[in-house]
């Protein structure tokens, strides 16, 4: 991989969150909220620090991703195609039919795509199974998992959290993209999380808890994850839901919905001029 600095990884993420906003109003549907609360984690991922190949998507020796909270398929689809893993031009064609790129990842569709996902709460017990045949078969590849906050209501996250301490899944990295708001409003009103740190630490994981929009952080987090000899390692993000666009930020109401043909042109005045 390219060594990218972190400017540069910034401004890959508004490239990415632009893809969102234009891929989800072309598609009149869609989640771009929690998709641009992840874009900042998907451009250190991908760009960065993530052992991957678009060439060869199957390559053995990558580094797995998992994105747990399937309705943000538009920011891993931008990601990968922005990657190389097919043409950017294709992202448009989002939820159309006969397209590849559905609402949900789906392996074997697109090229990148570890895990058909979206059923909420499956991803980590996914990331757990890849992560322990890699452990057994004497790979070090890491195994990374993106989580809603909302999410983790689900209560075969915990499960799989148990599971991956009890192996000692130390090439597994859960991040949590903390951005507490979910389809019905503020996590804290539906189901509270908090204290989440101490949750996940009770359950013998690693815990850092990181700015997720802070670059520098992500990188620097998943560089001592990496470094664990026993223990899996949560990372958990604090976000705000919607990032890069004024009106969406920290707004519910954009979790499952696309701009109209106002906010449209005006979320992407904002993005294209974030972008240097």
């Amino acid at each position: 991989m390219v060594e990218r600095g972190v400017p540069e990884l910034e401004n890959i993420a508004n490239k990415l969150r632009l893809h969102v906003i234009e891929m989800t109003y072309a598609a009149s549907s869609g989640h771009p909220g929690g998709s641009l609360s992840s874009a900042d984690l998907m451009s250190a991922l991908y760009f960065r620090i993530m052992k991957h190949d678009p060439k060869d998507p199957s390559w053995d020796g990558r580094d797995r991703f998992v994105l747990s909270k399937g309705h943000v398929a538009p920011i891993l689809y931008a990601a990968l195609a922005e990657s190389g893993y097919f043409p950017v031009d294709d992202l448009i064609t989002l939820r159309k039919i006969g397209s590849k790129l559905q609402g949900h990842p789906v392996r074997g569709k697109v090229p990148g795509v570890e895990m058909s996902t979206g059923s909420l709460g499956q991803g980590l017990s996914m990331s757990c199974g890849i992560a322990l045949a890699g452990k057994m078969d004497g790979k070090d590849y890491r195994t990374f998992c993106l989580l809603g906050d909302g999410e983790l209501q689900s209560g075969q996250n915990w499960e799989a959290a148990m599971f991956a301490s009890q192996n000692g899944l130390n090439r597994l990295i859960a991040f949590v993209d903390r951005n507490r708001l979910q389809i019905t409003g503020n996590t804290e009103e539906a189901v509270g999380l908090d204290p989440l740190p101490e949750k996940w630490r009770a359950f013998g994981w690693n815990v850092c808890t990181i700015d997720g929009h802070n670059i520098r952080e992500i990188i620097e987090a998943v560089d001592r994850a990496s470094a664990s000899k026993k223990k899996p390692t949560a990372i958990i993000m604090n976000t705000v839901k919607g990032k890069g666009v004024s009106f969406m930020e920290n707004n519910a109401g954009f979790h499952g919905r696309a701009c109209n043909s106002e906010e449209y042109a005006r979320a992407v005045a904002e993005l294209r001029e974030a972008i240097q």
